[in-house]
């Protein structure tokens, strides 16, 4: 496992503090504001320490409430709404100087038996034949500055062009694709392969919305970008150290808001999460 894995599991691995109340950390960087999918993968690891083993998620739906504050611990509060036989449904607030910044809701399911069937995963080249990040994005390196020499704790390899890779104004379908995985292996924890994979999510996703619109980045100075919610399903087991395909549309962009879906599909073909995601888009000049 990379040193950059361990941090991430590390910051994965909350702190309880008292009961259905834990804390979690930021990483030291230099950010403005707390990563979205942090806050996603921290609320599901906390909302997932108080259900029994047996539940394996299936579903999450959050809403991102204030921009977080990387410099002070977050606090998540944990509701245990319900405790069925079959299903168990947790509410976690994120909270930080006294107020909330995140809310999720999460359900959990027992392993059952029923119908199967799923749409068919995209042909696209193996993730060994693509570049990796650094390799990609060598000629934008400048531009990327910290962010580019950053170890990563998940390797992730892009199919279809990146917003930063167009040209200048050149206008793209609202798709994008790529493999990821985590950069070493994990241990036999199925919340915390989906934990990492709520992580990344978010990061790429948004991203597809600015692919028609002639915007390259959400840090280029043009836009104001951010999560206003997210939702996943969680559809079959997976591990988060095997690649997987993430498969990302954006239907929509309207009122200052772009919408984009994504299906993650495991390298045999089974398709294990859908994604769903709006978030702001805001011109910073209009006109």
């Amino acid at each position: 496992m990379s040193k950059a894995l361990d941090a991430l599991v590390e910051l994965l691995d909350l702190e309880a503090i008292e009961v259905n109340i834990f804390r979690g950390l930021s990483p030291d960087e230099e950010r403005q504001r707390v990563f979205g999918g942090q806050v996603a993968g921290q609320a599901l690891v906390a909302a997932g320490r108080t259900v029994d083993d047996d539940k394996r998620v299936h579903s999450l739906h959050a809403y991102f409430l204030r921009p977080g504050d990387p410099t002070v611990p977050i606090l998540y509060e944990v509701d245990r709404i319900r405790d069925g036989r079959s299903f168990t449904t947790r509410r976690v607030v994120a909270i930080q100087h006294g107020k909330a910044i995140f809310n999720l809701a999460a359900s959990f399911q027992i392993d059952e038996p029923g119908p199967e069937h799923q749409v068919a995963m995209p042909d696209v080249p193996d993730p060994e034949s693509l570049p990796k990040f650094k390799e990609r994005m060598e000629p934008y390196k400048e531009f990327l500055g910290d962010w580019y020499d950053r170890e990563r704790p998940v390797d992730a390899r892009h199919i279809t062009k990146t917003p930063l890779e167009r040209q200048k104004d050149e206008p793209l379908p609202p798709r994008q694709q790529l493999w990821f995985k985590t950069d070493g292996a994990l241990p036999d924890d199925p919340l915390l392969h989906a934990c990492i994979v709520a992580y990344e999510s978010d990061f790429t996703l948004l991203d597809t919305a600015l692919l028609p619109i002639g915007i390259r980045s959400w840090n280029d100075g043009t836009t104001m970008m951010a999560s206003l919610d997210h939702a996943m399903w969680f559809h079959r087991p997976f591990r988060a150290d095997d690649w997987l395909l993430y498969d990302q549309d954006s239907p929509s962009a309207y009122g200052a808001r772009g919408f984009a879906r994504g299906q993650i599909f495991t390298r045999d073909g089974r398709l294990v999460v859908s994604v769903v995601q709006e978030g702001l888009i805001r011109p910073l000049h209009p006109g």
